[in-house]
């Protein structure tokens, strides 16, 4: 009798001890699997995207003689010059610090690149035509990978024409991927980083950050039908006057069913739901 109870207590002892060094083993195995995806993309931004910088301040035309769009809400008498960061305007031609042919040789699911000044946030971003959700958990390369990758979903067009388009990725503890869009919590980041900067194929897409908040579970695109003009209303007004505590919100932005918005999309740092960065595009330029 004495033994079968020895041979139970051994027997449990092991079980946690397999357990245990299992558990210890798959946190080993995921931070080794963090610190290479990490690796990985310092790698793909650093040989593909090594030139994509901005400074964080106004938006000014480069050249006034290379303006050639119409620019919203001015009089026809308005110059060039005069033009306000938060209009949309056009230039003839930049040059793209993004090689898109090379990076589609690597995956063809690329197709856009974002860069954030003063974060971590300078990545590709994809979209699977198979499966919505596979770069939750799938790399750049599409090897397994516990950071997985920014994406959008195919209920977004990949031109960016969408009335609004997400875009997701994961908070990770490191900083990685989306962690750092929590850095518009603080006001004082919110105030002095106004832009976030999107490189398509032959384009660059400046968005101008309107609110920062958090929000509940709902799958956005699924959830609201922004063909719908007083949906899409609703949503603008949403953004500009956020349900939330945890809110920054850039004043005086003129949002209307002509915007186009960039929603970028993360989990909270604690508790369910949400932390969405807003921002609306103002300024479509052509690179080459």
């Amino acid at each position: 009798m004495k033994n079968k109870k020895n041979i139970i207590l051994i027997s449990i002892i092991v079980v946690f001890a397999l357990a245990f060094a299992g558990a210890v083993g798959y946190l080993i195995y995921g931070m080794i699997n963090n610190k290479n995806a990490e690796e990985e993309y310092k790698d793909i931004a650093s040989s593909y995207a090594n030139a994509v910088t901005e400074t964080t301040g106004t938006i000014p035309i480069d050249n006034p003689e290379d303006y050639t769009g119409n620019i919203a809400n001015q009089s026809e008498t308005t110059s060039p010059e005069q033009v306000e960061h938060t209009v949309s305007v056009k230039v003839k031609s930049i040059d793209s610090p993004v090689t898109f042919d090379e990076l589609r040789k690597q995956n063809s699911d690329i197709y856009a690149w974002i860069y954030i000044p003063d974060t971590n946030i300078n990545y590709p971003v994809l979209q699977s035509s198979t499966d919505d959700n596979f770069y939750l958990d799938h790399d750049v390369y599409k090897n397994y990978s516990f950071p997985g990758a920014i994406y959008s979903q195919v209920c977004n067009k990949k031109d960016w024409s969408d009335r609004v388009t997400v875009l997701y990725g994961h908070n990770m503890a490191s900083g990685a991927m989306f962690a750092n869009l929590h850095y518009f919590s603080g006001a004082s980041f919110f105030d002095s980083h106004p832009y976030i900067y999107v490189y398509g194929e032959n384009r660059k897409l400046v968005y101008q950050v309107v609110s920062a908040f958090a929000y509940d579970n709902r799958h956005i695109m699924n959830s609201f039908d922004f063909t719908d003009d007083k949906v899409f209303e609703d949503w603008l007004e949403m953004t500009k006057n956020p349900h939330s505590t945890i809110k920054n919100v850039r004043d005086g932005i003129e949002l209307n069913l002509d915007s186009k918005m960039l929603v970028l999309s993360t989990c909270l740092n604690s508790g369910s739901g949400r932390y969405l960065v807003q921002g609306v595009l103002v300024r479509d330029e052509h690179t080459e």
